[in-house]
């Protein structure tokens, strides 16, 4: 969820003033800053920005886990309200049971760009004499989360479950925190856990009728995020219709994080994590070499769209908080579209093969490959760093 209702008037002054002025400045706040080193800090934003790269390289899979347990939302909501983080800063009984409260907290204070704004200002990280104890509690409870919430992601899409201790994570998980509406609020309990690497590799059991059907959705993840990517985390901006909507202006991230989530598409796309062609294995590698000119020509046409998508994106003009009415913009907004338009076709190609047992069987290959060497690669790289994240906001401090 992309909450671009959230106190917007808020938003646009805290990212377009040179203050940046601290959550917990006002005088009736603590305002005690922590004893740590600058070093500390230093790698506590080199750490977020990793683990931001691995959670923008799942961006093109948000269906299962990421949606049906809010953790999409939970985690990664924009703009930051940054008028609410500052009364959580001076709530006792919320700072008093962090990690109770950020369960079923607003998701606007939360997350990523939670630790983002407490982290980092103008691009670069913030001085360890800025940051208050008051801020250096809420970052490593917000950060704790962070990495139980990528655990969850881990669990509910290894289908062997494997990792007894991530498992239990997300079980503890799934039992304590809520829902999200479309305000970022709570919103009753979450359904009990469920495995969606098997529901994906068994056509039939979860949401997915046939293995078409699951190979077609990991067609529509991309076109997603790639449509959000243009027509909102870009485009909204660029047009004027919503300058607040800036994805990571504090870190000044948003080009990286624009990338990164094209990057996913490419991942499920060529069937593994930080792939470079297509594997035997993948959707792409099945359509070029399928002995059907049309297929084989939709995904040779989506690869290069996906190429130039890219290089687009990373030719836009840095940093994006700044500068996002540069024509660069549009450019990367036209690729992004003719790539939307790429998939777009051969998606229609594909669900003409409805019934068919040969594409059936290539798709459960696909589908298979997909979840362990994409979906759960992903997840596992992420909560990894997103727990070195964590232990990074707790060094911070001496």
């Amino acid at each position: 969820m992309r909450n671009k209702e959230l106190l917007k008037m808020a938003a646009l002054a805290v990212v377009f003033t040179t203050g940046f002025a601290s959550c917990s400045s006002d005088d009736d706040a603590d305002t005690k800053t922590v004893t740590g080193t600058q070093a500390a800090l230093d790698q506590a934003c080199k750490d977020w920005k990793t683990a931001r790269a691995n959670w923008e390289n799942t961006e093109a899979f948000l269906f299962g886990a990421a949606d049906v347990y809010s953790i999409d939302p939970h985690t990664d909501t924009w703009p930051v309200a940054a008028n609410d983080l500052a009364d959580v800063l001076r709530d006792e009984k919320a700072m008093s049971n962090l990690d109770n409260f950020i369960k079923t907290a607003n998701s606007g204070i939360l997350g990523y760009h939670g630790l983002e704004y407490v982290l980092f200002r103008q691009g670069q990280p913030r001085q360890i004499s800025q940051i208050t104890n008051l801020e250096y509690n809420y970052i490593c409870a917000v950060a704790k989360d962070l990495y139980n919430a990528t655990a969850t992601l881990e669990a509910a899409w290894d289908s062997r479950e494997s990792n007894s201790d991530r498992h239990q994570i997300a079980i503890n998980y799934v039992a304590t925190h809520n829902a999200l509406n479309d305000d970022g609020d709570a919103e009753g309990a979450l359904g009990s856990f469920q495995n969606f690497g098997k529901a994906f590799k068994t056509p039939g059991t979860g949401d997915w009728v046939t293995a078409l059907d699951a190979t077609l959705e990991i067609i529509s993840g991309c076109r997603d995020i790639i449509g959000e990517v243009g027509d909102s985390k870009i485009g909204l901006p660029y047009t004027g219709e919503d300058a607040t909507y800036i994805e990571s202006p504090y870190a000044y991230n948003s080009i990286t994080d624009f990338y990164d989530n094209i990057v996913s598409c490419k991942n499920a796309l060529f069937g593994k994590m930080d792939a470079t062609s297509p594997t035997q294995q993948s959707l792409i590698y099945f359509c070029q070499n399928s002995g059907n000119a049309t297929l084989a020509g939709q995904a040779n046409t989506v690869v290069a769209k996906l190429d130039v998508a890219l290089a687009k994106i990373k030719a836009m003009k840095h940093p994006f908080a700044l500068y996002f009415s540069d024509s660069s913009c549009k450019v990367a907004i036209d690729a992004l579209g003719e790539l939307d338009d790429a998939l777009a076709d051969l998606s229609e190609t594909l669900s003409g093969y409805a019934g068919n047992n040969t594409v059936e069987a290539q798709c459960q290959i696909i589908n298979e490959n997909y979840v362990d060497n994409v979906v759960l690669a992903t997840y596992r790289t992420l909560a990894d760093n997103a727990q070195k994240l964590y232990q990074s906001i707790v060094n911070i401090k001496k």
